[in-house]
């Protein structure tokens, strides 16, 4: 006997299998597909040394992610001569936990950090489908983190808290200036406070001004490459970065979409920048000016959403190369 099925059923069964074989992927394959993406940025002064940056973002760390932890662990051995973190580091009450195993071979190397939302509260169960309706809203039942312990890590690997402030570093005979803002998704980036930060950064500099007080022995202004660092790369934010001179600008927060359509690309951004850009290296304009933008698809998911399609975690490692 034929099949009772209607081909509207048969269809639908279809499509249901096809559903939870994707789910099933995403879930058990492509989440745990750790993947390092490779590039080089010309944006340092004619004639510096080649620097590689290691960006690191949105490791959503719970204490049971053994195989992220060895992954990260074992970027160590590509010798950066940088790190830049860019949030969201927690993902549970005991994330602290696996991120000091993960993060512990990077010890001595210098680096650059700032909060996202999850380095504050802990997650919670979220219909995927509002993330349609726009950017993620703060859940007043989240628990909150210990980000004291966090940021107190961090500073023992030697590392510099960039939350609405400014520091500097030499590497390779380079002079970088960093600025940042503490989590623009949650609206505690202060870009007032930017401007302020980096006159000041500047005045401890012997070096900062064009020439040396004296004529006679003045000295040319040292190569400079000045860098900004979000979590969330929200286009204020950008803008504003570019306003202040940066050349170059890491983000994360966007997961890169998390869930995408091959073809098509991510559906959902979970902030206002462009889907073009929301993930991977590209130009970001304002204006006449513009600059170099990696925003990182992240290494985790939140544990209650645990899935990722045609989008691997990835950390990047950048080589800064001299402009032509």
């Amino acid at each position: 006997m034929g099949s009772s099925l209607t081909p509207a059923a048969r269809i639908a069964i279809a499509i249901g299998a096809a559903g939870a074989t994707a789910l099933a992927y995403g879930s058990l394959v492509e989440r745990t597909r750790f993947t390092l993406r490779r590039a080089d940025v010309p944006v340092l002064p004619p004639g510096a040394e080649p620097t590689t940056v290691l960006h690191l973002s949105d490791l959503h760390m719970a204490p049971w992610q053994r195989d992220k932890q060895d992954w990260v662990r074992g970027l160590a051995d590509l010798k950066p001569d940088l790190i830049v973190d860019t949030g969201d580091n927690l993902g549970h009450e005991r994330g602290l936990e696996g991120i000091r195993r993960a993060f512990e071979p990077f010890r001595g190397v210098p680096g650059v950090f700032v909060n996202g939302s999850n380095d504050y509260f802990g997650p919670v169960p979220k219909n995927p489908f509002t993330y349609f309706m726009g950017p993620s809203k703060h859940v007043v039942k989240a628990r909150t983190l210990d980000i004291a312990a966090l940021h107190a890590f961090f500073a023992d690997l030697g590392w510099h808290d960039l939350d609405n402030t400014a520091a500097s570093l030499d590497i390779r005979g380079t002079h970088f200036e960093f600025f940042g803002v503490d989590d623009p998704h949650k609206g505690y980036d202060r870009l007032d406070l930017i401007t302020a930060a980096i006159d000041d950064l500047r005045a401890e500099d012997p070096l900062g001004d064009e020439t040396w007080p004296d004529e006679a022995s003045a000295t040319p202004r040292r190569p400079t490459v000045t860098v900004g660092v979000a979590h969330a790369p929200y286009q204020r934010v950008l803008n504003s970065f570019l306003n202040h001179g940066a050349q170059l600008v890491f983000a994360g927060h966007t997961h890169g979409g998390q869930v995408c359509v091959p073809g098509f690309g991510a559906l959902v951004t979970n902030c206002d920048i462009p889907r073009s850009q929301v993930k991977g290296l590209s130009v970001w304009r304002h204006g006449l000016r513009s600059a170099f933008l990696n925003v990182s698809a992240g290494l985790g998911t939140s544990i209650y959403a645990p899935v990722r399609f045609a989008c691997p975690p990835e950390a990047t490692l950048l080589t800064l190369v001299p402009t032509e």
